[in-house]
This record gives structure tokens, sequence and C-alpha cells, in this order.
């Protein structure tokens, strides 16, 4: 049985997960070409080719962010328009990323190592090879906090709402990084809410005596 403990405060820092395609091929080469995160991977892909997977205001930044650094960066996108704000569009319509529209990628190539991506433009079915050194998911992140939404708020893609740094709705719970975090997911800014939220559960155990 579970264990249960009782306790008069409570820090969540439980994170979040990127969201994948699901394709067996990519789970297989994780790590091995196929990241979820460009912040984090991008500089091991400098003068290589790139690939990134998404149409949000996070795809377009992470491909910008690719293009600095890579020989070429391609966005793929399902749709013929991106859903990103339009200061980010400008952006990249005035970069040198490569946009393939109305596409999807149904299959991850390479044996030991990401060789290249198989497209499918979902209006024509037609499937094309595109070789490429990595594969970057930007399809958005998923909060590990199922066991608290319907006791903590929670918005609507289920990150704890926080308020006064890392306060929750219930005194004496905390939540700190990406749990809480649907904006920078960088351990740097995780590392600083995990500060306040023990600091603020410090004091919660002080004021509460």
């Amino acid at each position: 049985a579970p264990a249960t403990y009782e306790v008069r405060s409570v820090i969540i820092a439980t994170g979040a997960n990127a969201m994948y395609l699901g394709l067996p091929n990519e789970t297989r080469l994780k790590a091995k070409g196929v990241s979820g995160c460009a912040t984090c991977d991008g500089p091991l892909y400098k003068g290589r080719d790139v690939i990134v997977v998404g149409g949000g205001d996070a795809a377009v930044e992470e491909a910008l962010f690719l293009s600095n650094l890579a020989k070429s960066t391609k966005l793929v996108h399902r749709r013929n328009e991106l859903r990103a704000s339009v200061a980010m569009k400008k952006k990249i319509e005035a970069s040198n990323v490569q946009i393939i529209w109305d596409s999807i990628v149904v299959d991850v190539l390479g044996q030991d190592k990401v060789t290249g991506v198989r497209l499918k433009n979902v209006k024509t079915n037609e499937e094309t090879n595109v070789n490429c050194d990595g594969l970057f998911l930007a399809i958005g992140h998923t909060p590990a906090t199922e066991p608290f939404r319907g006791q903590l708020e929670c918005d609507k893609q289920g990150y704890i709402i926080t308020h006064d740094g890392p306060e929750t709705s219930i005194p004496g719970v905390f939540a700190c990084g990406d749990c809480a975090d649907r904006v920078y997911r960088q351990a740097i800014t995780s590392a600083g809410t995990g500060c306040q939220a023990a600091l603020k559960a410090e004091r919660f155990l002080l004021e509460s005596k």
C-alpha cells in the first residue's frame, strides 16, 4: 500500500514532459537525434541540418534559435498557416528557416542516429524523405500534475496556478519549476522558483508554530 505522511507544508516540483509524436522510431532514436529541447541540445547540431516540428510561438522560437547554429533549419507544420503570434511570424519570415507546409512526420529514419524523416503531405497524401541530423519536437508540454488537479487551482492545460511567487490555492502548498511554468521551462528558472518555494515553506512553518 502507498505510504502516508502527515506534513504541514508541501513543495510540488513534478515538472512537465515534452510531447512527442508517438512513432516507434522516434522513441528508439531519442537522444540520438530526436530532442524535445532546442535550447538544451541545439549546440550539438552546429553546422548540421535540423528539422523542427510545430506551429506555435515555441516552435518558431526554437527554429530561430537553431537557425543561428545549424547549417539548415526546416520547420514542419501540419497546416498552411502558423499558430504563432504576428511578431513571431514576422521574425521567421525574415529568417533563413524554410517552412514545409501541410505536412506531418510519419517516420524517423536512421539506424544508430537520425539521418532523416519521412513526411506526408496531409492534402495530397504524398510521402517524401527529407535528410536531417536532428529532429526537434515543439508541439507542446504536458505538466506532471495529474494527482493535484481538482485539489489545486490549475489552468486549462494543467499547469498549477501560483501567486506571490510559488504560492498555490492552498496555504502551505507551494509549486515550483515546470509544473507551474508554461513559458520558460529552463533549469535556471526552475532552480530559482525552487529556492523561492523552499524559503516560503520555511517561513510558513515558522509562522504556523
